[in-house]
């Protein structure tokens, strides 16, 4: 039914535009015509469309200023008031087609480019200094408008001067690693070099900015109206389209992680289970990239890079090594180690283990989801749905008294398979509504009466828990049939985009065609209660402290994201499993919570990052930068402690069902060993089995738990 008022919605909009028809590729008759195109999709089929007014024009005004001079590098005031003329207009040329602020905003940032060059060919021929005094503002955020082309100049100067004393800092630690038959490098052939790194790094930046082209520049622009209506809806031109979603692993050699631009940076958005990157922990998901070594060779700073040039980059064969250096959330530098290889699929996978804490509770069932797959995913194999049921069989038959199913880091995917899924644990009744724009929400149902598991059941999330993850969270909290642990709130992602081409939209015009395709918010998903899992995620009944609780993670750090909202619930029940005594169970985690040192170190570091973030000044003077990183180094030290040392009181095995598959070769040995290795050093695990031991001890369940011994503060 979906798909049917999808596809006449597009060939309604074609009849709409079936008219127009331009005889010739001129490239700005195109751009017109991928502009009226776009903005016509975007009015009659957003979820929430908006309104082209002063309002939206002075929005559209200041974003695409901020996405085309990110750094404040090459507009000044002047330019930016030279331009103010057309900031209530913008709405008024997008309705005519007419792209005057953008030609002038273009011919301005043409100007400063060439203005910066000049700049920098003058700062690069002269003498760097190294004992600057001052700072230098890093947060593009913080930054305003320079004044004059006197300030612009020396704003490079000051950029200029950065680069060269972290590449001296950076050579002098490089000194302290030295093998004994390696020669030390004098003071002053580590600031020549340092000097020669930066100009051929600034060099290179410098050539490939001068390659952009027009139609880089106007995808930004068409990009500006999109991410106004939200930061989902995305124009692709053809190639991009290809790329949609590429992932450097799975099929392809490489490390096994997606990609996205954020104002100058590349950012990590998603980690591949199973890929090197996965394994190795050190990666994340918000780790900016500054710059790609490969294996014995120079670093490429990919500061300012297209996303597509970067991928190229980190890309490689199976058994080579990449290295890069990547700014965390709170702003900490780190070089991470990769080894490139195959992304190992069975490892992004439902599977199971047993777990106890001897002397406490006893033959717990855990499963990990890494993310909703579906059976076009698995050639020949079962969906995620159907996996996790095979799982709690398997489990079931070892009489386990309590299941943990973990979907932390899970972004989602299938929401057939989460639907189907949810109705595991439940006889049947509505799991999810979703509404499309301006109709009434379809309500996805479990319609099997068939519970696979009916006894104690924690759910694990965390802020990057999205999507499919939080229909299932949301639905089993809403039936009250799962205890929800975790961080603050799930990511809070609660829209669903669909694809439109563009060429489908629009009759003719052959020799203009492939014009791209739009990525369209089109529907929102709504819990059964009514509200929303858009911007809020889900809200866990027992919350975990983690690095990452005083700071926005998830859809609360995009801009214009969409608002939370709420629509009629639905009527449902369930008479499975009623979960009682949360506060007390909500209580006791609490007091062990404030009693564990590991936790008391989470939430430290928590408010360090916070803290950092807002650090975002450095010196001129490489001493005082040189002490500064030495700070920062000493300050997260001890941080490395976390989830790195083995917990004693827990015990973790394979299911004897799953062994012989396990041990068919090393490989799949090495893999099960490295996972059970990370859950016995996992205290969320250890918390998550003593609130089920606490859920068990106050429920009328089949399971057992032991007795608690005397004194016991666990």
């Amino acid at each position: 039914m979906k798909l049917r008022s999808s596809i006449f919605l597009v060939l309604a909009l074609g009849a709409f535009l079936v008219s127009a028809y331009y005889p010739k590729a001129d490239p700005k008759e195109k751009e017109a015509v991928i502009f009226e195109t776009l903005l016509t999709i975007l009015d009659r089929a957003h979820f929430d469309p908006k309104t082209l007014d002063d309002e939206f024009s002075a929005e559209a005004f200041e974003t695409f200023l901020k996405y085309i001079d990110y750094g404040k590098r090459f507009l000044t005031q002047e330019d930016i008031d030279e331009l103010e003329q057309y900031k209530l207009l913008i709405d008024d040329q997008a309705q005519q087609k007419d792209l005057t602020f953008f030609n002038a905003a273009l011919e301005r940032l043409d100007a400063g480019f060439a203005k910066a060059e000049k700049y920098y060919d003058e700062i690069i021929a002269g003498e760097l200094s190294d004992n600057e005094p001052g700072t230098i503002e890093l947060d593009s955020e913080k930054k305003v408008w320079v004044s004059s082309d006197q300030e612009l100049r020396e704003r490079w100067r000051t950029s200029i001067t950065y680069d060269y004393i972290s590449d001296i800092y950076e050579l002098r630690e490089d000194q302290k690693d030295l093998a004994e038959e390696e020669e030390e490098l004098t003071e002053e052939e580590i600031k020549t070099k340092a000097k020669d790194k930066v100009q051929e790094r600034w060099d290179k930046w410098f050539d490939r900015m001068g390659k952009l082209r027009r139609s880089d520049r106007f995808e930004t622009y068409l990009n500006t109206f999109t991410h106004l209506f939200d930061p989902h809806s995305d124009y692709y031109n053809p190639k991009e389209k290809q790329d949609f979603d590429i992932n450097m692993g799975g099929k392809l050699e490489g490390i096994g992680a997606r990609l996205s631009s954020e104002g100058d940076y590349i950012k990590v958005v998603d980690i591949i289970p199973g890929g090197p990157a996965w394994k190795g922990k050190e990666l994340e998901v918000d780790d900016k990239i500054m710059a790609v070594t490969q294996d014995g060779e120079e670093p490429v700073n990919v500061v300012g890079w297209r996303t597509d040039d970067a991928v190229q980059l980190i890309r490689g064969k199976k058994g080579t090594v990449v290295h890069l250096k990547v700014k965390k959330k709170d702003n900490t530098v780190q070089s991470i180690r990769i080894e490139r290889d195959e992304v190992i699929i069975d490892a992004a996978f439902a599977r199971s283990v047993i777990m106890d804490i001897p002397n406490k509770i006893e033959n717990i069932g855990y499963i990990k989801l890494p993310k909703f797959y579906s059976s076009f995913e698995r050639k020949g194999g079962n969906s995620c749905a159907e996996d996790i049921r095979v799982e709690l069989e398997k489990l079931t038959e070892q009489k386990v008294g309590g299941i943990i199913l973990d979907l932390r880091n899970n972004g989602g995917g299938s929401l057939n398979d989460v639907v189907k899924m949810s109705g595991l644990f439940i006889e049947d009744g509505p799991i999810v509504q979703v509404k499309p724009r301006e109709k009434r929400p379809y309500v996805y149902e479990d319609t099997d009466e068939k519970v696979q598991w009916d006894g104690p059941l924690i759910v694990m999330v965390n802020s990057y828990s999205a999507s499919a993850s939080e229909i299932l969270a949301a639905a089993l909290q809403d039936y009250n049939r799962a205890l929800i642990v975790g961080s603050n709130s799930t990511f809070g992602k609660g829209t669903v985009q669909r694809f439109f081409n563009l060429d489908k939209a629009i009759s003719g015009i052959r020799d203009m065609k492939p014009l791209g395709e739009l990525k369209l918010t089109m529907q929102k998903f709504y819990r059964i209660n009514g509200g929303s899992t858009q911007l809020k995620g889900v809200v866990p009944d027992i919350i975990f402290p983690d690095r990452f609780s005083y700071v926005d993670v998830g859809e609360k750090d995009y801009d214009f994201a969409m608002p939370w909202s709420e629509i009629k619930p639905v009527s449902y029940s369930q008479n499975v499993f009623q979960l009682k005594h949360i506060d007390d169970l909500k209580a006791k985690s609490e007091k062990r919570i404030s009693n564990n040192p590991q936790f008391q170190l989470m939430s430290e570091q928590a408010k360090k990052i916070k803290d950092d973030q807002d650090k975002s000044q450095y010196p001129l003077d490489v001493d005082s930068f040189g002490d500064l990183m030495a700070e920062r180094v000493l300050e997260s030290e001890k941080f490395d402690e976390l989830m790195s040392d083995t917990l004693d009181n827990l015990s973790i095995k394979n299911l004897e069902v799953d062994l012989e598959y396990i041990n068919l070769d090393e490989s799949r040995v090495a893999r099960n060993d490295d996972w059970i290795e990370g859950l016995y050093k996992d205290i969320y695990v250890e918390e998550t089995l003593l609130i089920m031991h606490d859920l068990i001890s106050t429920h009328d369940t089949r399971a057992s738990v032991v007795p608690a011994i005397k004194n016991d503060e666990r």
